[in-house]
């Protein structure tokens, strides 16, 4: 099938959405368990608990438990903060949070620390700007709040812009009138899955909301095979995609052909399949990637491939580098719950 869909369903009892572009699974965002800690995105008005003496943090008491604020300078035990989760916490830590709290929603982001209205710079046309301008000076007007206005405006009513802004700014001014306190409370418990996919997945798509429709699209076919660490890379080729407690290894083979141009050929399909990957099996953290073995001179070509593979990802992703031992480290953002063993 041709074109995007996007499936609002259920995964075992979780709320979860799917993109499906020409027929292949390209996205899954599914919400988390209480036991996985808060969503990213969730506001807290925390309580500072104690400094991280040598890491330069601060743990801070929630509601839900303890969260770590990685700046302590100013902050001392007892006092109140508002903070934001920026990712999910590792097995056996607490979510990481931070101080610059923002509002995000389809069209606009609502910055209360951060004043001026500013306009996505993929918007380039200066008629274009001037008119998204006019719309977000009307609607944050009165407000000493910042405002930024994301590239899907570029297209959308107006009114639609309008009310979208309007939304985020008022509950950014609910929420912070509630910053002081002296005790620690859950003030936006982040968004939803179904949420989340309006949001983020702007472009033109069908929409399937009924009931069953991961079944119907087969959905629940493409995560079936997710449960395996194997992903085909075609021509016998296929890589390994396994999390441990400490890292994500990655492992690429060449299968039968160990040709030095086969190798390369995989190493170039591996890299640019391993966005999709780490998006539907939910991983981020170190990822270590073992590429088929290759010389230094093709390490350029594939380096090249995976930039351009990620820089399309809609999840941050840092590429440190290669190892003295010719593997290539990626530092990923948590920002998804990882399928794990809950759906076998």
């Amino acid at each position: 099938m041709k074109g995007r869909l996007i499936a609002l369903d259920h995964l075992a009892g979780r709320q979860a959405a799917a993109l499906v572009i020409d027929g292949q699974l390209d996205d899954l965002i599914i919400d988390g368990s209480q036991d996985e800690g808060p969503r990213p995105g969730a506001i807290y008005r925390a309580i500072a608990d104690r400094p991280l003496k040598g890491q330069g943090g601060m743990m801070l008491k929630t509601p839900d438990g303890m969260v770590f604020h990685r700046q302590a300078k100013g902050i001392s035990p007892g006092q109140s903060l508002l903070v934001q989760v920026v990712a999910r916490a590792e097995s056996g830590k607490a979510p990481p949070v931070t101080g610059k709290v923002l509002f995000k929603s389809r069209y606009a982001i609502v910055t209360p620390e951060a004043p001026g209205l500013n306009i996505s710079r993929s918007i380039r046309d200066d008629d274009t700007r001037d008119s998204l301008l006019e719309i977000a000076h009307e609607a944050m007007e009165g407000s000493s709040m910042g405002l930024i206005l994301r590239s899907a405006v570029e297209g959308a009513p107006a009114e639609d812009i309008a009310e979208d802004i309007a939304e985020m700014r008022a509950l950014a001014e609910t929420v912070m009138a509630q910053k002081d306190g002296s005790t620690a409370a859950l003030l936006f418990e982040g968004d939803s899955p179904h949420t989340l996919a309006w949001r983020e997945w702007t472009q033109t798509a069908e929409v399937r909301t009924q009931e069953g429709s991961f079944e119907d699209e087969g959905i629940l076919d493409a995560i079936e095979h997710l449960k395996t660490p194997r992903s085909e890379l075609g021509a016998g080729a296929y890589m390994f995609v396994e999390p441990t407690r400490a890292l994500v290894a990655v492992d690429v083979n060449t299968g039968a052909d160990t040709s030095p141009a086969a190798a390369l050929k995989t190493n170039l399909a591996a890299a640019r399949a391993l966005p999709r990957q780490l998006r539907l099996r939910g991983l981020g953290g170190q990822i270590t990637i073992d590429f088929a073995p290759l010389s230094k001179n093709d390490r350029r070509q594939v380096e090249q491939a995976l930039r351009a593979a990620f820089r399309t990802d809609s999840i941050e992703t840092a590429l440190v580098g290669w190892t003295p031992l010719g593997h290539f480290e990626l530092q990923r953002k948590r920002e998804r719950v990882a399928l794990g063993s809950w759906i076998a």
